[in-house]
């Protein structure tokens, strides 16, 4: 049964009654004043030092760099594509050849009179055998190829873009993870401190209500309530308490600490609305990553559809080569070289119809992710808003609850109030300050995924410098 259907009995009365009542009230107002105990126990951590150790220490992050130096790289690689090229080529060989030559048919000199007669063999074997080594300095430059080059280093650009809009991407949506992980664990600290402060507050009137019955001021059921409410009280502090420890270890573990991190920095909201919605919409349209990973597809679309053009027209290359390692006259040889295919066995009126679907379809995407970029900023701000009004309209239920809590203490010494009332306002107001604090987080949250959505992630330290309203976890 709640505590708030016990509160609706008359006080007791006699000499033993009001003392026990002062204690209880005395219990009730150190509870509301002490400290709660948090989950975490490690180093503070403000948000803008998490940050900075979560961008030295992420290995996704340090992946996507690599992943755009590696593209960098390339097409730096390839940027004397189509220039000439000049290589040295040496041989070493052992030959050795054999020749059969036939004298059968006579001399094919006829000798002069008088010569000795000359007895000479039918047949003689020649052989020959050497060690030869040759070098050539061979030069190619390839003068006309139709416009390939290019469209090689325009594909290698829309790669390279491509890994820029990834990394970009990447870095955004980890930032919101820091903020849902950083500011999740401050709220999970402040309900962890809230259910702890309701927590002493049950336990004393658990020791009032054993005292009471004992005393026969109150009926056995009342002291079984009194102890499931305490019973209750005690697992959801329990609960609250792994709750912050788990999202404590969530936040170490992003940030990659050895040890235990305590956020520091508070939850806030700013009391001032947003900038009107079209400003984050022309921010979307020009700093999005992924409309720079549509253009880049795009990009690398043209380029392939380019290189697919260039084989149709001819190429033209100079060549020239000559001897290096002779004693003679060195040989050489220089030309130019004319190719033009006019037909082979790819159909090239495919292959250049494919390449403009892919041009097409990226402008297609193009339009669709505008569109989508609009609505998701949108969303983004009205969650933003409405979290806003929300935590703010909250304040005159805390107010009531802060009121009412204040009218039960005085109560409770008047007469006019039971310690039961004390204890369910008690619990109320702890429940209204969860609840505005989630709402704080909803806030903090949605204004993540608004400057991620419009890749303003950068911006995120200027709007919680400029809010107005702090909630820290151990705040009254």
């Amino acid at each position: 049964m709640p505590l708030s259907s016990l509160s609706h009995h008359a006080p007791p009365h006699g000499p033993l009654a009001w003392p026990r009542y002062g204690l209880v009230v005395a219990s009730m107002l150190l509870a509301c004043s002490a400290g709660a105990q948090t989950a975490a126990n490690g180093t503070r951590m403000s948000f803008a030092q998490a940050q900075a150790a979560f961008l030295e220490r992420s290995e996704q992050l340090a992946a996507s760099r690599k992943a755009v130096d590696s593209a960098k790289l390339r097409r730096e690689g390839m940027e004397g594509l189509g220039g000439p090229s000049l290589a040295v080529t040496g041989m070493g060989y052992r030959y050795s050849a054999n020749v059969d030559v036939n004298l059968g048919g006579g001399l094919p000199i006829p000798l002069p009179l008088p010569v000795p007669q000359l007895n000479l063999p039918s047949n003689y074997d020649l052989q020959r055998k050497n060690n030869v080594g040759s070098a050539n300095l061979s030069a190619l430059w390839p003068v006309y190829m139709g416009g390939l080059s290019n469209a090689v280093r325009q594909q290698l650009d829309g790669m390279s873009d491509e890994a820029v809009a990834d990394a970009a991407a990447s870095g955004n949506q980890l930032h919101s993870l820091l903020v849902q992980r950083y500011f999740g664990a401050q709220l999970a600290a402040r309900a962890a401190a809230l259910r702890q402060r309701a927590l002493t507050g049950v336990r004393a009137h658990d020791d009032a209500a054993q005292r009471m019955l004992k005393a026969g001021v109150i009926a056995q059921v009342e002291r079984l309530q009194a102890s499931a409410a305490l019973a209750d009280a005690q697992q959801q502090a329990l609960k609250a308490d792994d709750d912050a420890h788990l999202a404590h270890n969530a936040l170490a573990r992003t940030v990659h600490a050895a040890a235990g991190v305590q956020p520091s920095s508070a939850l806030f909201v700013s009391s001032q609305p947003l900038p009107p919605l079209q400003q984050f919409l022309d921010a979307a349209l020009l700093q999005h990553p992924g409309l720079g990973k549509v253009a880049a597809k795009k990009r690398q679309a043209e380029a392939m559809h380019d290189a697919s053009e260039a084989l149709r027209k001819p190429q033209v290359l100079a060549f020239g080569m000559r001897e290096v390692n002779t004693s003679s006259k060195p040989n050489w040889v220089a030309g130019v070289a004319v190719r033009w295919t006019l037909w082979d066995s790819i159909d090239r009126d495919k292959l250049a119809a494919a390449g403009q679907r892919s041009i097409e379809q990226a402008e297609l995407t193009d339009a669709q992710v505008r569109s989508d970029i609009a609505l998701l900023v949108e969303k983004n701000w009205l969650a933003v808003e409405q979290a806003r009004t929300q935590y703010l309209a909250g304040q005159a239920q805390e107010n009531l609850a802060r009121e009412l809590l204040r009218l039960r203490t005085a109560g409770l010494k008047e007469g006019s109030s039971t310690t039961l009332d004390l204890i369910d306002t008690q619990l109320n107001l702890a429940k209204v300050q969860t609840e505005r604090a989630a709402a704080a987080n909803q806030y903090v949250q949605a204004l993540a995924a608004l400057l991620e959505s419009t890749g303003q992630t950068d911006d995120f330290a200027q709007y919680m410098a400029r809010a107005d309203i702090l909630i820290p976890a151990d705040a009254p």
